[in-house]
């Protein structure tokens, strides 16, 4: 076997066979690449504000009989939307602050009447104007979108360290650390196996588990984290190592407890057997995806192992990647995900046949939640919720607005009744058949 280590070529030759590195790939819906996801989603904000600020320059900002303030209020209502959309989840980079920043002068500038000649530092030009720095004004988003979440009931924050490489932990550790709440009063999971480009700083091996992990607690400023997931099984790792390194780490302090993420159920119960047999620490909760048209493993497979081992599940994805909202009913709206570049994947199943079948169902889960009195967002949460050894449901947001309706949820969990919860299974039509389950009252 031998490991190509040049940046540009990772290519695995295994015998007469190469492997070729893979450009991007897709894990837990999300896109992956050598940049990460938030940082395409900044570079195409970027290039709409462009367009947006091309437009206004031809028809607005050249007009010199347009006052200062008019133009600032254009700025503010008009071009800041377009560039910061979905900001309160932005993980910024070296790369892309100065994006931002080029983005944010080049209209402020327009504004104070400069030229791309003249020499005006920033903080100048934002001083004259009495507008502050817009990567200040991300920072504010993202510190009150988890205010808002802890003063609201959440407790569990889940990152990973393969998120934005790395810089998602770094952000939400800055803001746990900025705000000083009780260490006991809120519970952080992160997850472990892409780490870094190197071939020893992924997997679950021994080494990349405590590594891993040491990394993620350095950028996240805690002494611990409260789970620690490995983020999918691993064929080069014998199980007894993993076992045996998560038992470590544990011991150590550095997390209370472990679980894992895609795991099947088998290697699930070779774990537990494997803990038992060397008086380990066995897992104790997997990372799911569930929502009304991915229903068998949370409902078949994790409901027996909650009832043999006490492994629990934590679900993600309830909304489907935005698909249960009813957003892409009538198309795929321009600022929507299916519109990202990196999301043709989302888009095109859309357009298949199964899509169309389940864009039809989710009109009519539409008219139930309308019955319901809440939205479709909240009504789809709420199912998830009400399944039997779910512990908890990952939500991601783009803003407080979407964070307050999906907290909305837990009021709808109590009109779940056994009638309406046959009705949806009924029109949705794939009630797994072979587990018991029972509904949450």
């Amino acid at each position: 076997m031998v490991l190509c280590r040049k940046p540009a070529d990772c290519s695995l030759q295994v015998g007469a066979n190469c492997l070729p590195q893979a450009k991007e790939f897709k894990y837990l819906g999300v896109l992956f690449t050598s940049e990460s996801k938030v940082e395409r989603e900044i570079d195409r904000r970027i290039g709409a504000a462009a367009a947006v600020k091309q437009a206004l320059y031809r028809s607005v900002l050249v007009k010199r009989e347009l006052s200062r303030k008019a133009k600032l209020s254009i700025y503010w209502s008009v071009y800041v939307p377009t560039l910061t959309y979905g900001h309160e989840l932005w993980v910024v980079t070296e790369r892309t602050r100065s994006g931002i920043q080029a983005a944010e002068m080049s209209f402020l500038s327009r504004v104070a009447g400069l030229s791309l000649r003249d020499r005006v530092r920033s903080s100048d030009i934002r001083g004259e104007l009495g507008v502050e720095s817009l990567l200040l004004r991300v920072q504010r988003s993202q510190l009150r979108v988890i205010t808002l979440a802890y003063e609201s009931g959440v407790n569990l924050f889940d990152t990973a360290e393969v998120y934005a490489s790395g810089r998602a932990e770094t952000t939400l550790g800055n803001i746990l650390k900025k705000k000083g709440w009780r260490r006991s009063s809120y519970v952080v999971t992160t997850k472990i196996y892409w780490g870094g480009q190197a071939e020893t700083e992924r997997g679950l091996s021994r080494k990349h588990i405590i590594e891993g992990l040491r990394g993620s607690l350095s950028r996240l400023q805690l002494d611990y984290v409260d789970m620690v997931f490995a983020n999918r099984s691993d064929i080069n790792a014998p199980m007894e190592e993993v076992v045996r390194a998560m038992t470590f780490v544990i011991d150590q302090g550095m997390a209370m407890y472990w679980g894992t993420s895609r795991w099947n159920a088998v290697e699930i119960m070779e774990a537990y057997s494997v803990a038992r047999q060397f008086n380990l620490v066995p897992p104790v909760c997997e990372q799911a995806e569930y929502h009304y048209f991915q229903r068998d493993k949370v409902e078949l497979q994790l409901p027996e192992l909650y009832h043999k081992i006490g492994v629990g599940a934590m679900t993600w994805s309830p909304l489907a990647s935005g698909l249960l909202t009813g957003k892409y009913n009538e198309g795929v709206p321009e600022s929507s995900r299916a519109a990202m570049k990196g999301y043709t994947w989302l888009k095109d199943r859309l357009h298949t046949d199964e899509g169309k079948k389940q864009l039809t169902k989710i009109k009519e889960l539409l008219l139930l939640a309308d019955g319901q009195n809440c939205t479709a967002a909240q009504l789809a949460i709420a199912w998830c919720l009400r399944s039997e050894g779910v512990s908890s449901v990952l939500l991601g947001v783009s803003n407080t607005e979407q964070l307050l309706e999906n907290l909305g949820s837990i009021g709808v969990l109590s009109q779940l009744t056994p009638p309406l919860i046959a009705e949806m299974d009924v029109l949705l039509g794939n009630k797994p058949q072979n587990g018991k389950k029972e509904a949450r009252s």
